[in-house]
């Protein structure tokens, strides 16, 4: 397994800046952002896609400081309705595969997008109840719409060789396992999981039973390290679907944290053990929003925990066994 490092949190620097700094950390892999909600402060697509010479000089780079590339993100919504909106994020899309697939990088990570509730709709809905009866009318127009969509986007990422690993998130149409899995199932293999459970832990989900579940249609492609703690006086009396603002921290039910601070080194160990379970030891990918702590503290403490709990050699015959 390796640690990595979803690289936003560092954008005032450079990635040639970025890289020693994450390299004297033991970090052993980076997920830059290509476009979306993560930007692209540190790997433009316009400046490396189709361009030999400068996807040349990005690999002598990373080579000189042992580091890979985990996946490439562009997080934004291809269902969006307005044309326009949708037209942007899937061209994002598309080209963060290409991308990709010239730099060798198995993996895009992003999100499943949300359509709007029907045709005539303006605004992306996500619906979280079948009732009243037209909310699942909407959601079905949704799945509709989206299983048609990210069937031609699959057979896209098969034809470039990569995976499409989607983040369960709020406000968009997949935002728990088993909606990840239907989408796997309706559109191929090439769709998966990227498997951040930040957003898992306060909608009640245990998290190894969630890898556990998506391990059995092995669907998870990548994973991001992001911690959750849920702040049971708050949540008390709101519950968890909390709008509060995210820098409004003491009035909010929950609160995205540092590795550690939402779940003790433990939990972390189990986390890490189950994904070795299902088969996974791939990146496990940082993601630094801790509005608590600057942001190369957050990600400095989550390397130190992640380095005791990740494991670095695989697995040698079970002796005892025989």
């Amino acid at each position: 397994m390796e640690i990595g490092v979803h690289t936003p949190p560092l954008a005032d620097e450079s990635l040639e800046e970025a890289l020693p700094y994450l390299d004297g950390l033991g970090v052993g892999a980076i997920e830059p952002g290509v476009g979306g909600h993560p930007g692209q402060a540190h790997l433009t697509r316009s400046a490396y896609l189709d361009d030999e010479r400068a996807q040349a000089e990005l690999a002598n780079l990373l080579a000189e400081y042992d580091m890979q590339i985990s996946a490439l993100a562009t997080h934004n919504n291809p269902l969006h309705p307005d044309d326009e909106r949708a037209a942007h994020a899937d061209t994002e899309l598309r080209e963060a595969i290409r991308l990709a697939a010239q730099l060798e990088v198995d993996a895009v990570t992003c999100f499943s997008g949300l359509p709007a509730g029907s045709p005539a709709d303006e605004t992306p809905n996500w619906i979280t109840a079948p009732w009243p009866p037209q909310h699942a009318d909407a959601l079905e127009y949704q799945w509709e719409h989206a299983i048609e969509y990210w069937g031609e986007l699959a057979d896209f990422a098969a034809d470039h060789e990569v995976d499409v690993a989607i983040e369960m998130h709020p406000n968009m149409l997949v935002y728990e396992p088993h909606g990840l899995a239907r989408l796997r199932e309706a559109t191929g293999e090439r769709i998966g999981a990227n498997f951040d459970p930040s957003h898992l832990y306060w909608q009640g989900i245990t998290i190894t039973d969630a890898i556990r579940y998506l391990g059995e249609h092995d669907a998870i492609h990548h994973v991001h390290a992001k911690d959750t703690q849920i702040y049971d006086a708050q949540a008390r009396e709101k519950g968890v679907l909390d709008t509060t603002p995210y820098d409004d921290e003491p009035n909010r039910s929950w609160l995205f944290r540092s590795v550690g601070y939402g779940h003790g080194e433990a939990h972390w160990k189990d986390i890490v053990s189950t994904l070795r379970m299902i088969g996974y030891d791939g990146t496990l990918s940082i993601e630094h929003e801790d509005s608590l702590t600057s942001s190369r503290e957050g990600l400095e403490k989550a390397i130190d925990l992640l380095g005791r709990a990740i494991f670095e050699t695989q697995p040698g015959e079970a002796y005892w066994a025989e």
